[in-house]
């Protein structure tokens, strides 16, 4: 991979403790080390033209094609190189997940296994690790069997029975039989390689298809909707049970644009998204450990604000930086670590911890049911969606520079408030459901009044953006998601229409038309069409719907998936990967189009 040929076909496999991004040539291009949001120790995808660091890939000699599926309903992927002469391999790549011993077992490890599937293969080993965001090279040492690399605080060891002078040396070697790669935790390997690196992966294969099996999937688009579900579930960090927005920081959302975010932190907005597609198809185990994590979130807050968005183990400030050594995307820089985001003020983010908290108070198929002691945690963050529902905020679209009441975010904190009284009626509360109701009916009346933008002749208009001002954005779209309309509520058609002639491009969808804190958006967001496909489908325009939607899903990498942002002329991805947003925007939109089961019968 070279600057110039460099994209996101990017296929992901991870175990929810570690992650990486292989490419089209079976290369580890991205890995971050011990968790989503360490240090890059693989980072050739943000490293410009320096391909020969932060890289692993094996190189075939006389190499003329390469292939790649995933084994089915995993995230294991088998990458076939073919040479010139007919000789081919197979590489083996996946991070193991599985049950041991009463826990489930997910090392900070990446496996890898080449398989000789035809003639003589040669090939050479290019492994180099890179630390403290790639300004180095990690020191080596080494002895029979394995490789130490020496990066600060988090050493790894590679163990491996192929000849480990050759991988030092970067000698290409002929490739005669299976042969074995387990980069983990700097300690002995125990057991034999072979076996052990064998079983793991028939065991980690078996947790996933197991997995996915037990998915309540659509009659239609199974084979999309499965690929998304594994890689949100790839999104977890489980051990805290946050959901990062992307695997990525820094992939930039238009050329040149310096619009490149670090997305590997977990947004109380995205989260919110992926729990709820994720609850559609009934994966609770997701939304029972993020639950788990909103709790401490809420718990630390002590009824004050809650950020937009945290560390995947809730730490509170990200400072952002950039990486200096790093070139980033195709020489695109800056590479930012952190996300100024943290300090903003977003009020929506409290009727997105209340709208998947309320799930834990009806679902008897959770292990954990929420009580009256968590109702009482709740009501605290219903009370300051109670107090900001008219405040000004930074909105969803997180802009630096400028603050307004948006209408996304009134509309979010009248859910918290409409939520919280059907939680309160469930628990027999009939005074605290009497006032959450009346609060969300204030807050009905305080957005009709201010968000409603009346035509100069007085007979229609439109939902502004915000209270303030009259422009549009596509969040609007999400007032039919959220119930707040229906979809022959009079006002909202009217801004359905203004939606698709201002902010629609073709096959895509923009978040807003107008300038920015960078300017003028150039590509078009990937959810917000999603949006667009799913209030089509909400107003008898299923056909447009369903053809939109097939459309969409040609955008897909071969991996099955999609960035943030595409180009609405070229329909180029860019944006971090893969964005949980847009995979959310799959499940949700094939749901909603899909044929019944019932019609095979």
């Amino acid at each position: 991979m070279t600057q110039s040929t460099q994209n996101l076909e990017l296929w992901p496999i991870g175990n929810c403790q570690v992650s990486g991004l292989i490419d089209r040539t079976g290369s580890l291009v991205w890995g971050c080390v011990p968790r989503v949001d360490g240090d890059p120790t693989f980072c050739a995808l943000l490293n410009g033209e320096k391909q020969d660091a932060g890289v692993w890939r094996f190189e075939l000699e006389g190499q003329v094609s390469a292939s790649q599926e995933y084994i089915r309903n995993t995230p294991n992927l088998v990458t076939t190189l073919e040479a010139e002469d007919g000789s081919a391999v197979e590489i083996l790549d996946f991070c193991p997940r599985f049950e041991h011993t009463g826990r489930m077992y997910r090392p900070v490890a990446f496996c890898r296994i080449v398989r000789p599937i035809r003639g003589n293969p040669r090939l050479k080993v290019v492994l180099r690790p890179m630390k403290n965001h790639g300004a180095a090279l990690p020191e080596t040492t080494n002895g029979t069997n394995h490789i130490r690399y020496l990066i600060d605080r988090h050493p790894l060891r590679l163990s491996t029975d192929a000849p480990v002078g050759y991988v030092l040396e970067g000698r290409t070697f002929r490739i005669e039989d299976d042969t074995h790669f387990f980069l983990g935790p700097d300690e002995p390997f125990q057991g034999n390689l072979r076996e052990q690196m064998r079983r793991m992966e028939q065991s980690t294969r078996k947790y996933w298809q197991e997995w996915s099996r037990g998915l309540a999937t659509p009659f239609e688009w199974q084979d999309e909707v499965i690929r998304c579900a594994i890689t949100l579930k790839l999104c977890q960090h489980e051990e805290t049970g946050a959901i990062v927005a992307s695997l990525t920081t820094s992939i930039p959302e238009a050329p040149g644009s310096e619009r490149n975010w670090d997305y590997r932190y977990c947004w109380i907005r995205d989260s919110y998204y992926t729990v709820q597609a994720l609850n559609r198809l009934g994966a609770l185990d997701v939304l029972e450990k993020y639950l788990g994590y909103l709790r401490n979130i809420v718990d630390n807050a002590r009824g004050g604000q809650i950020q937009p968005l945290y560390s995947v183990m809730g730490e509170s400030e990200l400072d952002e930086t950039t990486a200096a050594h790093l070139a980033g995307y195709r020489g695109m820089g800056p590479v930012r670590i952190g996300n100024a985001a943290y300090k903003q003020v977003q009020h929506d983010c409290y009727g997105q911890i209340v709208l998947p908290t309320v799930q834990g108070f009806v679902d008897r198929r959770l292990l954990r049911i929420a009580d009256e002691n968590d109702f009482e945690s709740l009501e605290q963050v219903g009370e300051t969606a109670w107090a900001m529902h008219d405040q000004a905020d930074a909105g969803l679209w997180e802009f630096r520079t400028r603050e307004e009441v948006h209408t996304y975010s009134a509309v979010m904190n009248w859910a918290a408030c409409d939520r919280l009284a059907k939680v309160a009626d469930h628990l027999g509360k009939a005074d605290r459901a009497k006032l959450w109701r009346e609060r969300a009916q204030a807050i009905t009346a305080k957005i009709e009044d201010k968000a409603w933008k009346p035509d100069a002749d007085g007979e229609g208009g439109h939902y502004g953006a915000s209270f303030e001002s009259d422009y549009l954005d596509a969040s609007l779209l999400q007032l039919l998601e959220l119930n707040y309309v229906t979809p022959d509520d009079e006002r909202f058609r009217q801004t359905f229409e203004q939606i698709e002639q201002e902010l629609r491009r073709g096959e895509h969808m923009l978040r807003y038309a107008a300038e920015d804190d960078f300017g003028a958006p150039e590509t078009a967001f990937n959810i917000c069409t999603f949006w667009l496909i799913e209030a089509l489908a909400l107003m008898d325009r299923q056909d447009e719907a369903r053809e939109l939607f097939g459309t969409m899903l040609g955008h897909c990498t071969d991996s099955g998936l999609l960035s943030e942002d595409m180009d609405f002329e070229t329909g180029e991805l860019w944006g971090n990967f893969p964005q949980t947003y847009s995979l959310v925007g799959v499940i949700n939109c094939a749901g909603l189009l899909s044929k019944s089961w019932s019609e095979i019968r």
